[in-house]
């Protein structure tokens, strides 16, 4: 044993044997070394299983409504403008009949309750199919607002359609 007053004489310290390790994947491992030619060993422990129910429920934070109603207002002027053509286009037909505009009008109100149902029903489908299959954020409406217009526009030409003056004019500028 070395003399304990002098602090830099060496110590000799017992180690007890090891036992023999059953070599890991991790003692194969060197530092920049690829393992080339070396059997893979196969997986022995099962991956632990993953509950993921209601993961949505725990990760979507609730929103206050205003902040629901700015998203709907996003792509509001493509509905504003399939309803602005919608009633230009049902005014010039309304016009031409030269009679009562009782049944012109709720014809025109159904046609717009119609066109607040398939904004809806877009809006159902897009929360269904993006964010519960496919988990995005909706950040507007968009697309139900254009999906609205192009019905909304497609009123507004049936409209025209009907009209007896724009249908002539129409055959007429294309030589029909």
């Amino acid at each position: 044993m070395a003399d304990q007053t002098q602090p830099w004489a060496e110590r000799t310290v017992e180690v007890p044997p090891q036992p023999a390790a059953v070599p890991s994947q991790r003692d194969a491992f060197r530092r920049g070394v690829a393992a080339v030619g070396q059997p893979r060993t196969p997986r022995t422990e099962q991956f632990p299983a993953v509950d993921t129910s209601d993961w949505t429920a725990e990760s979507a934070p609730r929103r206050p409504m205003g902040w629901h109603v700015a998203q709907l207002r996003k792509g509001g002027e493509w509905s504003a403008a399939g309803a602005l053509f919608a009633f230009v286009c049902w005014g010039i037909w309304a016009i031409s009949g030269r009679g009562d505009l009782t049944a012109p009008l709720l014809t025109f109100v159904l046609s717009l309750l119609t066109a607040a149902g398939l904004f809806a029903l877009a809006r159902l489908l897009g929360r269904l199919v993006l964010e519960r299959q496919l988990g995005r954020v909706r950040r507007s409406a968009r697309g139900a607002h254009l999906v609205t217009a192009l019905f909304l526009a497609g009123v507004g030409v049936a409209y025209l359609q009907q009209t007896e003056w724009v249908v002539s004019a129409w055959n007429w500028v294309t030589g029909n």
